[in-house]
């Protein structure tokens, strides 16, 4: 006869699945430590949605920082008469 889960393997059952997820390995099951989350969402996307400009330029993440793209009219592009709005 199966032996019921005293309370304290109960709760180490329930922090192991909570701290680890199970992927195939050679057609095999394997327990991983889980990748680190913040608010369900992966670290390094949600330092790219909140993150300010000056924090990641002082912590060397420039390749999450978007291009500042300033509108300079070019000297070749004409305009018609009927885009000027008066």
């Amino acid at each position: 006869m199966k032996r019921k889960l005293t309370a304290a393997q109960k709760r180490e059952r329930r922090e192991r699945k909570k701290n680890t997820m199970m992927i195939f390995i050679n057609g095999r099951q394997k327990r991983v430590p889980r990748p680190p989350t913040i608010e369900g969402m992966p670290v390094d996307e949600f330092i790219a949605r909140n993150a300010d400009p000056i924090w990641l330029h002082e912590m060397g993440l420039w390749h999450l920082m978007e291009e500042v793209q300033e509108h300079k009219p070019d000297s070749t592009t004409s305009i018609n008469e009927d885009e000027i709005p008066f």
